[in-house]
């Protein structure tokens, strides 16, 4: 058993998802080598909690969702949300063999699949204690232009970081975005303008999601203003997308370009009434994480980005949002990508991706990366 499986499993059952005794936790693998499964499993019985194991391969639900008519999903709808319902915690391991395997699935096949099992993932969202993390695969070292090796050294680094580090920064923009109204963000074809006005904000360091290393809010519904271009290449629905343009008039993306897959993107767009407004903005800070790499779990946490979201809002900062589409979009504003700011009414929070206050600066690298005293 490599000791990092047993690390990263210790840290995702008592950090991220807190298990206590006697709480049941399913374990969801795709795709991941069944040491780290065991690891997993070790370590929920380790905190007296009862682990549930689903195994998952991308090839085959490809196959599944294939043509798959609506009485499938919709027996898969009752058995998924039974199985969830008496789960107090929910643990998601993600490899990816091929991250372009659903590239070709029918765009109508994969909208009905994502509709009807949408509210088991409302419900492990809401009801369940989730993390959800990515394995260090191949494809994922091609994405990230590593070689595996060094790729998995990264993975490892970046999941089992310090991440109490973060905490007394993250409190302080969490409460910063809580209270502010007007947000404007500026940089390389990049003007943006929102209210946060009485949207909660939430702070994320390593519960959730791993890496993190992030805070959200999200914008007042009809509030967003003006045009946005995302710098980091994106992946949805198996698809890759390149240097995405949003316009914006009273908070509805009315215009949507791209170098690549522009009709599909629109067709996302399309998918519902909601999918072309935003259901969050979070200003993200990991230091180990600098360079897109294709996989949102890393590229939503890049140190210096900003992440924009057209569709589905979180619970937790709400603004009534609605959608089956939750995209997170990331524009980079570090000096090496074109630079940028980011303003809350009127006060400068971070420019060129760092970050300018006094009580801000815990989340800048050199502190982050500092060795705890």
């Amino acid at each position: 058993m490599d000791p990092r499986y047993e690390a990263l499993a210790a840290n995702v059952a008592s950090h991220s998802t807190k298990l206590e005794k006697g709480e049941k936790a399913l374990i969801h693998a795709f795709d991941v080598p069944h040491e780290m499964t065991l690891a997993l499993v070790r370590a929920v019985r380790a905190r007296g909690a009862i682990p549930f194991v689903q195994l998952q391969n991308a090839r085959i639900d490809r196959e599944w969702v294939l043509g798959g008519p609506d009485e499938q999903f919709e027996a898969a709808l009752s058995w998924e949300m039974d199985r969830m319902k008496g789960m107090d915690a929910y643990i998601a391991l993600r490899g990816a063999p091929n991250v372009f395997e659903t590239s070709d699935l029918p765009q109508e096949d994969l909208k009905k699949a994502i509709r009807i099992l949408k509210p088991v993932l409302d419900w492990r969202v809401k009801k369940t204690k989730w993390c959800v993390l990515r394995w260090p695969t191949p494809s994922m070292a091609q994405q990230a232009r590593m070689s595996t090796g060094t790729f998995e050294n990264f993975f490892f680094d970046a999941c089992c970081m310090d991440y109490s580090r973060m905490t007394e920064g993250m409190a302080v923009l969490e409460s910063r975005m809580a209270e502010a109204d007007k947000v404007q963000i500026t940089g390389q074809a990049t003007d943006l303008r929102f209210s946060l006005k009485g949207i909660n904000a939430v702070a994320c360091g390593g519960t959730h999601n791993i890496p993190d290393g992030e805070v959200f809010s999200c914008p007042v519904r009809d509030s967003v203003e003006g045009h946005v271009n995302f710098n980091a290449d994106t992946i949805y629905q198996g698809t890759a997308f390149s240097n995405v343009r949003l316009a914006f008039k009273d908070g509805k993306v009315v215009e949507a370009t791209a170098d690549s897959n522009e009709t599909k993107l629109n067709e996302i767009l399309d998918s519902d009434e909601g999918a072309r407004y935003i259901g969050e903005f979070a200003i993200a800070f990991n230091p180990m994480v600098t360079e897109p790499m294709l996989d949102i779990l890393f590229d939503e946490k890049i140190a210096g980005s900003f992440h924009f979201t057209p569709g589905q809002a979180y619970e937790e900062a709400d603004n009534g949002n609605q959608s089956q589409v939750h995209w997170d979009m990331v524009c980079i504003q570090r000096p090496d990508y074109g630079g940028g700011e980011i303003l809350f009414d009127g006060e400068l929070i971070r420019k060129d991706g760092h970050f300018v206050p006094d009580d801000l600066q815990k989340l800048n690298p050199e502190y982050l990366l500092a060795e705890s005293s």
